[in-house]
């Protein structure tokens, strides 16, 4: 049965690779969920009605609440924000999108009312609808149909109320003439009294593969620093002699080296970190002369290599505690459950709630927030960069203790990297 056991592992790691990603792209509208976005009032209301019956009334208000009111709590996070503090939170990505009431709301509104039996030029009262399009295109398509379906609806019910108010306005005094007939031109132009302005909030440049540069530039780091890794272990282990090599049909195996499991490692670790450093100028490079947009070229280069290094460091010390079976572990925890729960195609509050809780330490994630914040808003802290940088930070710390830890406890066990009816009795040290 041995060439049954490699068929049953990879069985069950295509099932948990398909029902990863297939369960993370399925459904996004079912699984959406704590869609943040913001919502601005600047309305400052009017004063309407005929002289001696004024009133004092603010549209935008009661526009607010409605969208309250109408938006599924369970899936919209409608975050109520001043202007400078929403856009504030569009440019640091804690916003996918902002609905803007503006100042002259209430007075064009009125304005419109009494213009529809009167003569003259008059502009509909506007509401814009601002989306972020450095937080993605898939971000950026559920925000426009969140706001066509949610804006739609309020621009009904102001037309309703619009409208009674318009007739209420025309109701003739007791004995007098006839109320005139609204026209079918009036009524139309009542019953949907709204210009609802979708525009983008800093658009993204050209070259940016409409917000996916940062996602396969983070898959790239990850990747190269994973794969590098297993490389490197691979290649150092044959050039040690505790691996067989072979070019077609040459087998060679040099003899092995009295070199310890510890001292074995930091080599690898520093031709990884070697390979971190070519590799990000490498991949800088590339980006340029393929004319994606970088703004901060150093700081890109800076933290592609200490990500590189952090997953190379990591992954090699998988590989020397579990040895071959470390492959199969890397390829789980960077590969398998990190792309899904990346949010760098479909934003995490869009995918089943279990991805949510994978990204607080899913390394993939890590890497795109910073990578995104890098490329997209202008390297800021509060974007991703900084929870980018710490948690790499606190993974190449955990990688290097446990290296460590586990090859020195080997070494120390007297756990030689030989075939076993091979290794001579060590006695432990004190």
């Amino acid at each position: 049965m041995k060439w049954g056991f490699p068929i049953i592992v990879v069985t069950l790691l295509a099932s948990l690779l398909g029902v990863m990603y297939l369960d993370y792209v399925v459904d996004p509208e079912k699984n959406l969920h704590d869609f943040p976005i913001a919502l601005v009032n600047q309305d400052v209301g009017d004063t309407i009605g005929a002289p001696g019956q004024e009133q004092r009334v603010n549209f935008g208000d009661q526009v607010a609440e409605g969208l309250r009111q109408a938006v599924p709590a369970d899936k919209i996070d409608l975050r109520v924000l001043g202007i400078n503090e929403a856009q504030l939170q569009m440019q640091q990505a804690k916003v996918y999108g902002t609905i803007i009431i503006p100042s002259d709301f209430s007075k064009r509104l009125g304005i419109l009312g009494v213009g529809s039996v009167i003569p003259g030029d008059i502009s509909n009262p506007t509401i814009t609808l601002q989306t972020n399009p450095r937080t993605g295109a898939f971000a950026t398509a559920i925000t426009q149909k969140f706001g066509a379906e949610a804006l739609t609806q309020v621009n009904t019910q102001v037309g309703q109320q619009l409208t009674e108010q318009v007739q209420q306005q025309l109701a003739p005094p007791p004995d007098g003439p006839p109320a005139p007939e609204l026209s079918g031109a009036t009524r139309l132009a009542l019953a949907q009294p709204l210009d609802i302005v979708v525009e983008q909030f800093r658009p993204l440049p050209g070259g940016s593969g409409e917000g996916l540069t940062a996602f396969f530039y983070s898959l790239l780091l990850l990747l190269i620093g994973m794969v590098g890794a297993m490389i490197i272990h691979q290649l150092l282990d044959s050039a040690l002699g505790f691996l067989p090599t072979e070019w077609g049909p040459w087998y060679l195996h040099f003899p092995r080296a009295p070199i310890s499991r510890v001292s074995t490692l930091l080599i690898k670790w520093s031709a990884v970190v070697v390979m971190s450093i070519t590799v990000s100028a490498a991949l800088l490079g590339i980006g340029k002369v393929l004319g994606m947009p970088i703004d901060k070229p150093l700081l890109l280069f800076m933290y592609g290599a200490f990500v590189i290094t952090a997953v190379g460091v990591t992954c090699t010390s998988i590989l020397a505690a579990v040895g071959t079976a470390g492959l199969i572990i890397n390829l789980i925890i960077f590969v398998i459950l990190g792309l899904p729960s990346s949010g760098g195609t479909v934003p995490i509050e869009a995918t089943p709630k279990y991805f949510g809780w994978l990204a607080n330490f899913e390394p993939m994630h890590q890497v795109f927030m910073g990578t995104r914040s890098i490329l997209y808003f202008n390297g800021s802290a509060e974007a991703g960069l900084s929870r980018g940088v710490w948690m790499s930070t606190l993974g190449l710390a955990i990688g290097v203790v446990f290296g460590l830890v586990i090859t020195h406890f080997y070494d120390r066990k007297g756990l030689e990297r030989k075939p076993s009816n091979d290794r001579t009795a060590a006695t432990p040290q004190a």
